[in-house]
């Protein structure tokens, strides 16, 4: 095939693409080469890889290294794709991506507009590789880092070299990782243990997922260099057991890394030994605060403890511990790859390095995203998110899970990173993004979070358990018409108190989304309270909507997507709406393309 032999075809075989058939178009390309007489490890290569991160537009197919992408892909475009782009160079114009601001198609995802402003470190190998391949991550510099720690490093070294590199963890605490190391290190109580935190747990995240399906292997090597570092022999990788791809690649990954020698005993002629258990965690949400992770890890219930005993001393079975998540292992060979400096040299003074993003909800650009630590709410949600679905108002975002807080409009220009998101009453979480639009109603929100943080409370401690089921009732009351105006001040009384007193940090924070709504959407529940409204239309009990008769150009949508026939009118005619007959589900308003529709 002369220069095609050098082909490669890149499938994301994510679990986003995975479910609109990607691995049909896969097999599909795989079975063209194969049909051909042709060897799809040399002739073009075909490879199926993790995510690539722009899931609004998957399946993703990307054709090296002529940097051709394609969007959208379905079985029907196999054919294509094989006979004009990997036989004969051709570009398939219709398979573009369209840039949204310039209107032109771009061949190249260097040209795209959602990878253009990203900067990929803990996701450079995600797209790229076959996770299954390990030789695909040592092409790419994969165990460089463990080869340099083992064999020209000292243990001591290793943990200056992170703690230079100003690298906070990743999952949500932001504490710094090199001091987390050097505190466990300074003990001298063994066995010691590593483990990773691939319980992601938060609605709308799924960044760790991403990075356990699409590079296992950069996990690993992180894990090692730590148990190195801090001389311990075993590491714990807590995946919860929904993720049933992240734990087959995972698995898979620490099977092929024993045969060749990057785990088990005498590593690389070293002398270090270590190993590596994956741990299936049964979907508790609270197992992602560290001490309940390690208690379910040991067989028991997944409770908090008090965390006046740090891990680092007495973490998992009583000993010396070092618990980070998924993202975080993964900066560890890059930075002894690079060096400290210039790791701290990306982000800002304080939070160092890149974080990865899932942007979710009213966004155009639903997806993965990595980005340098300081950069803006609005570049993040507009320039590379796009903006909000159907260019509607953006209204708030939602960061940090959970016990995240809403961050509203006014303060789109702030600086992502870990202490401002704070002083702002949010927080950096794992780095779920939920965007919100106009429809959204604040008072709803609160409600909605504060019953997932109630469900999923272990009930350890008074203050979260009976804090979170009394702050449900008021917002159900609110929500429902039957708000006072001292349910405001009661909120407030109840969210410091649990925030002082929760047991854990998920208690804690747990008050955050009712405590943010409050400050920056105050006149939302007072319009439920004292006007008995909710102006976004959503809390059924006090909405009610209309048809602006001189909006109303009677195109019919409306009414043709009102599942309870309530909205009458002709053909080019303004439609009225009979309220008797409103089942309240809100089609009417978010399928006008004319603001017509209105509430009351």
């Amino acid at each position: 095939m002369g220069e095609n032999s050098k082909k490669t075809v890149l499938i994301c075989c994510g679990t986003g693409c995975l479910a609109n058939n990607s691995l049909e178009i896969y097999t599909g390309l795989k079975n063209k080469v194969l049909e051909a007489g042709l060897d799809i490890n040399v002739e073009p290569i075909i490879k199926s890889t993790g995510c690539n991160g722009f899931c609004e537009k998957g399946p993703i197919v990307k054709i090296m290294p002529d940097d051709i992408s394609y969007y959208k892909i379905k079985p029907s475009d196999i054919d294509e794709i094989y006979e004009k782009s990997v036989l004969k160079n051709e570009v398939i114009d219709r398979l573009l991506y369209v840039n949204d601001s310039t209107g032109k198609k771009v061949k190249s995802q260097k040209d795209n507009e959602f990878y253009r402003q990203q900067m990929k470190l803990a996701l450079k190998n995600i797209g790229e590789i076959d996770p299954s391949d390990i030789d695909d991550y040592i092409a790419r510099d994969g165990y460089k880092a463990l080869k340099k720690a083992l064999l020209a490093m000292t243990p001591l070294e290793v943990i200056a070299e992170v703690a230079a590199s100003g690298l906070r963890g990743r999952g949500g605490a932001g504490f710094p990782t090199g001091s987390k190391w050097k505190q466990c290190d300074s003990y001298d109580s063994f066995p010691k243990y590593v483990v990773c935190n691939g319980d992601e747990g938060d609605p709308g995240a799924f960044m760790d997922r991403s990075i356990m399906e699409g590079d296992p292997n950069s996990i690993i090597e992180g894990m090692l260099i730590c148990g190195y570092a801090i001389r311990s022999e075993a590491g714990y990788i807590y995946i919860r057991d929904e993720y049933s791809l992240a734990i087959k690649n995972i698995a898979f990954a620490i099977e092929k890394a024993k045969e060749r020698g990057f785990l088990g005993r005498n590593i690389l002629g070293s002398g270090f030994n270590f190993d590596i258990q994956i741990v299936r965690g049964g979907g508790a949400f609270v197992c992602g605060e560290s001490t309940a992770l390690m208690a379910s890890i040991e067989g028991k219930v997944g409770e908090p403890r008090a965390k006046y005993v740090r891990s680092v001393e007495k973490g998992l079975w009583g000993q010396p511990t070092v618990l980070n998540n998924v993202e975080t292992w993964a900066n560890i060979p890059l930075i002894i790859n690079n060096g400290s400096q210039w790791f701290s040299s990306i982000g800002t003074e304080n939070s160092t390095g890149t974080k990865v993003f899932s942007l979710v909800g009213k966004i155009k650009n639903t997806g993965l995203v990595e980005v340098p630590m300081g950069i803006t709410l609005r570049k993040l949600i507009f320039d590379i998110g796009g903006g909000v679905i159907g260019n509607k108002k953006f209204k708030a975002v939602q960061s940090g899970g959970p016990s995240g807080g809403c961050i509203p409009e006014s303060l789109l220009d702030l600086q992502v990173d870990f202490d401002t998101l704070t002083a702002a009453g949010s927080m950096m979480g794992s780095g779920g993004m939920i965007i919100m639009d106009e429809r959204t109603c604040m008072v709803d929100v609160a409600r909605y979070y504060v019953n997932f943080l109630a469900e999923e409370s272990c009930g350890k401690c008074v203050p979260c358990r009976e804090g979170l089921k009394r702050m449900l009732e008021i917002l159900n009351d609110i929500c429902q018409g039957r708000g006072q105006t001292e349910d405001i001040a009661l909120l407030e009384e109840i969210c410091s108190m649990t925030s002082e007193a929760a047991l854990c940090g998920l208690g804690k924070s747990a008050p955050n989304p009712v405590d943010s709504t409050i400050k920056y959407f105050k006149d939302e529940y007072l319009a439920h309270i004292v006007d008995k409204k909710c102006p976004a239309g959503i809390c059924k009990d006090l909405t009610a909507y209309y048809i602006d008769q001189d909006v109303c150009i009677g195109c019919g949508l409306c009414k043709k997507n009102c599942p309870a026939v309530a909205i009458s009118g002709e053909a080019k005619d303004p439609h009225t709406l009979d309220m008797q007959q409103c089942i309240k589900c809100g089609n009417c308003i978010d399928t006008c393309k004319f603001n017509a529709v209105k509430v009351q």
